[in-house]
Parts: structure tokens; C-alpha cells; sequence
């Protein structure tokens, strides 16, 4: 049997993703882990998001397994798409790219197929965000017979509606993969295309198909259209070279979604899309494919894996191809590092002779590594260095070529003409100090009080959120994210997971702009 998965990982690096069973995931040894737990012999991730220079070893040499990465060369943290093949399934030939511009003619796939409707510049763009890798396995069926069976891991483009021309970069890329896919069949291999290809295709796929305008329209399910075949297809209608392997085996299943948002928390209430497939040639499909599956009980991403199991065993190649990352330099061993260069090297140590040297003379550390010079002669107090040297402040006293001021005569004070001094009895002055003391007490009061509300005023918190209108539960503040002119403006919604609109539990309507503070 041979079982293959594809997973949008959503990041490689991110915590090394929270399986089933909640394992610590620090350590070389944890992406060995998450692998040995999808239990597949070909494992295709997609949205890697590494490239090559952020590449570490531990997620590049994993024991037991060969793997081979295709990097985004035009932005960083961005893309990717990975295969890790058991070495039970090592492949015969392995290439990054759909249109051959990255070929090294060392252990390449090849089959490219008619290109010509594309530029040698839009081929390179097309493949330059490490979105395709293709892997060619020797393959026994249950009769004996050895075929070649080719794996295209794919990431597909997603079109972000403020960016409409990314639409012709998906559709593009739709076409390419396509060619190269056929081309293939065409040169006697068989061919699955696995992995996030950012497209539901039947609005059983989608969870509000109903609500999306022209949903049979969009381009990209118009492709799959062209590219499938459906097994309940009346006879002489169009019929696709490829098949979704999951509809072969669950044609009627409703709710079999792949990807949720995370934004709206929409995946305790299945509320998602299925975009992620496993898609085989129809005679691989009927022929040699057990099963097809989802598992929505892998967390770790916004995407659950997807995979097939087929009735055929693998036939490990005896060398794996140039392009796997066990090869690279600076995994092979075979690239120096600058700290190679910063290794101290071990020194003799220097011996010193056990007799008192003179003051004049020069001792030696007797540590190899610190071999400082150390003088025994005393040193120069600090005031002995600053014998002709000026004070700062003597650049700010005053000149002696100035005229002094004056010096202040002290006159007698002479009182006031005028001026009565009236004696206070003792009661007066009691009474005086009395109502002294009480304004005190009544202003410091006061400051204190003002003290208070000043700051009960700073540290009084939020304001408590308003209920939503369906389940009267605090609701939740959000930013508008999205360029208009109420971008960067607060708003109140219900604090429920996104759901379907007849789930009573799901998430309400309600909706409130926050009031600016």
C-alpha cells in the first residue's frame, strides 16, 4: 500500500503545529513526529513559508525520510511547498517548478509539453513563488507490473478581491499546471496533483455557496471543470483526464470541509470550504486508489490534511536526486562556516620562571588564551596627568579685566510712615490659628480628592462591551482592516464562531460602531 497526504501547513516554522495529542513540539526530532503521525509514506506540504536562507537543518534532514523544498524567490516568508518521501519511497527524479526554468538537468522530471502560448519571462514569474514540486516514483502494482507515477505538490495562487490581477496570475498558473500535468500522462506516467489548490470546486464544497454571485461562473471552477471528470456524467458529455479522488469515493457528502476562517473561529462549527484535493488520472483513480480522506482532527493550521491510499507499493529509488536537501552545502558538509574561522586554536602554554623579576621588567599572564601584557611598574596617579591642565570651569569665571559690581550696602530697615501695629489678644490668635489650620486640612482635602478623580478617570479601564442582540452575550471589538474610509474604525459584533444561519448557536447578526473616546 502506499498512502500519500497533503497539508497547507501555514508555516513550518510556526510551533511545529499542535497535533491530536498535545506533545512537546521543541527539538530536531519534532517535525519527525508530525510526520510519523500523518503515517504516510509521501508527505506534501504546502505554505511552508521558508526560504532557503532561514532553511535549518532540523527541518531540512529529518531521519528516515528525504525531503525536497521549493523556495519563494520573490518574497520572503512567503509560499513554499515541501515533499518528504520515506526512504522506502525515494524517488527516482525530482524537480521544482512546472515550466522548467529552474531545471538543472541533473535528476529532473521533465515532460514540459507546449509552452509556447508563454513568455520566458511569464514562466519565470509563474514558478518564481515556489508554488509546484514535482516528484517521479517507480511504482509494483498487485500484478507485478512497474509503472512511473509522477506527484505534482501544489500551492495554488489565492486571488485577494483588492487585487483583481492576481486573478490572471491564478488562471495562468491553472493553465501551466494543467499542460505539464497532461504532458506527463502523455509520456506514459501516471499523475497525481495534490495539494491547496484554492478553488471549491461544486457548491457542496462550499459552505454559502448560495450566497456567492454567479458561483458556476468563476474562472477557476470553470478550470476544474475542464480538468475533471465526474463520474455521474451522462455518457458523451465532457470528460477530464483527472479525477477528484475524495467525490470518487464520497460523491453525496455534505460538510466535508478542508479550510476555516480564522478570523470568524468558524471551524468548531464547520463552517468552511474544502480547496485542499488529492486529484489522480482516472485510470490510477478506478484502478489502484482504496481510499480517499480528510482529517478535520489535525490541528496546527488553518488547513486539515487530505490523502489517498493506493493498492500499489513503492520501489525506493538507490540514490536520491540532486535536488533533495541533503545535498545542499551547507547540509552536506561541504560549506564552511564563518565560525569555523572563530575557533580559537589551542596554544601552548607559556612557562614562567619562578624567580622575582625586576619592577622594570615585564611578566607574562600565565593564562595561554588571554596572553595580555601586564607592566608591574606603578602607575601615574590621575592628578600627576592633569599637572598643565585647565579646568573647565575656569573658561566660565569671570574676568578680572571686567569692572566688579558694586558691593550691596545693607541700609537699616526703616518701618513704613504710616504704619500701625495693632496687638493681638491671645483668644484672637487662637482663633486665627484655628481657622488657619482648618484651611489647611480643607485644601489638602480637596487636592487629594482631585488626585483621585484624576486618576480613577486614567485607570477606569474599557468600558464594558455591549451585548449582541441574538444571545444578549458580551460582544467582541474589531478593527477595520480594509481600505476605505472607515479603515482603522472599532466595531462591536457577536463574540460566536461563524456558523450556518440556521444554527441557533452560531454567530448573530448584530453589529455597532464603537464611538470614538
Amino acid at each position: 500500500m502506499l498512502r500519500v497526504v497533503s497539508w497547507n501547513i501555514n508555516g513550518i516554522r510556526s510551533p511545529l503545529q499542535g497535533l491530536t495529542c498535545q506533545e512537546p513540539s521543541s527539538g530536531p526530532t519534532a517535525l519527525r513526529r508530525i510526520l510519523d503521525k500523518l503515517n504516510a509514506d509521501i508527505v506534501c506540504l504546502q505554505e511552508t513559508k521558508v526560504t532557503r536562507d532561514a532553511l535549518t537543518e532540523p527541518l531540512a534532514v529529518v531521519e528516515g525520510y528525504n525531503s525536497y523544498f521549493s523556495f519563494s524567490r520573490s518574497r520572503s516568508g512567503y509560499s513554499g511547498v515541501a515533499t518528504f518521501c520515506k526512504d522506502s519511497a525515494t524517488p527516482v527524479a525530482a524537480e521544482e517548478g512546472l515550466s522548467g526554468v529552474f531545471a538543472t538537468l541533473n535528476g529532473d522530471v521533465g515532460c514540459y509539453g507546449n509552452t509556447d502560448e508563454f513568455t520566458q519571462e511569464e514562466l519565470r514569474v509563474l514558478d518564481s513563488e515556489g508554488r509546484a514540486l514535482l516528484t517521479q516514483h517507480k511504482i509494483r502494482t498487485l500484478e507485478g507490473k512497474e509503472k512511473t507515477l509522477t506527484l505534482i505538490n501544489v500551492y495554488c495562487p489565492h486571488v485577494d478581491p483588492g487585487k483583481p490581477e492576481r486573478l490572471t496570475f491564478k488562471m495562468r498558473f491553472y493553465r501551466l499546471l494543467q499542460i505539464r500535468a497532461e504532458a506527463l500522462l502523455a509520456a506514459g506516467s501516471h499523475v497525481i496533483i495534490l495539494g491547496d489548490l484554492n478553488t471549491a470546486h461544486r457548491p457542496i464544497d462550499h459552505c454559502d455557496a448560495g450566497s456567492l454571485e454567479c458561483f458556476e461562473e468563476d474562472p477557476g471552477r470553470k478550470w476544474m471543470d475542464d480538468l475533471l471528470s465526474n463520474p455521474g456524467m451522462e455518457a458523451g458529455s465532457h470528460t477530464g483526464l483527472f479525477m477528484d479522488s475524495y467525490r470518487y469515493f464520497h460523491p453525496k457528502q455534505e460538510r466535508a470541509f478542508t479550510c476555516w476562517s480564522v478570523v470568524s473561529g468558524a471551524r468548531p462549527l464547520n463552517y468552511g470550504t474544502r480547496i485542499d484535493y488529492v486529484l489522480g488520472d482516472r485510470t490510477l483513480v478506478v484502478d489502484t486508489f482504496q481510499s480517499s480522506f480528510l482529517l478535520p482532527e489535525v490541528m496546527g493550521s488553518d488547513h486539515c490534511p487530505v490523502g489517498a491510499v493506493l493498492n500499489v507499493s513503492c520501489v525506493p529509488a538507490k540514490q536520491c536526486p540532486a535536488l533533495c536537501t541533503r545535498f545542499l552545502p551547507e547540509f552536506a558538509g561541504t560549506q564552511l562556516k564563518i565560525l569555523r574561522f572563530l575557533v580559537p586554536l589551542e596554544q601552548e602554554p607559556v612557562r614562567v620562571q619562578p624567580v622575582l623579576q625586576p619592577s622594570h621588567q615585564i611578566q607574562v599572564q600565565k593564562h595561554p588564551s588571554k596572553a595580555r601584557m601586564h607592566s608591574t611598574r606603578p602607575r601615574k596617579s590621575q592628578g600627576g596627568s592633569r599637572r598643565n591642565q585647565k579646568n573647565l570651569m575656569s573658561y566660565f569665571q569671570p574676568s578680572s579685566n571686567l569692572p566688579q559690581p558694586a558691593p550691596v550696602v545693607e541700609l537699616p530697615s526703616v518701618p513704613l510712615v504710616g504704619t500701625l501695629t495693632i496687638p493681638e489678644t491671645p483668644e484672637e490668635v487662637t482663633v486665627a490659628t484655628v481657622v488657619e489650620e482648618k484651611a489647611k486640612v480643607s485644601e489638602a482635602k480637596d487636592e487629594k480628592e482631585l488626585r483621585t478623580s484624576f486618576w480613577k478617570s486614567m485607570l477606569s479601564g474599557p468600558s464594558p462591551m455591549p451585548l449582541c442582540g441574538g444571545h444578549k452575550e458580551p460582544c467582541v471589538m474589531r478593527t477595520v482592516k480594509k481600505a476605505g474610509p472607515n479603515l482603522g474604525r472599532h466595531f462591536y459584533m457577536c463574540a460566536r464562531p461563524r456558523g450556518p444561519p440556521s444554527d441557533p448557536s452560531s454567530r448573530c447578526n448584530f453589529f455597532l460602531w464603537s464611538r470614538p473616546s
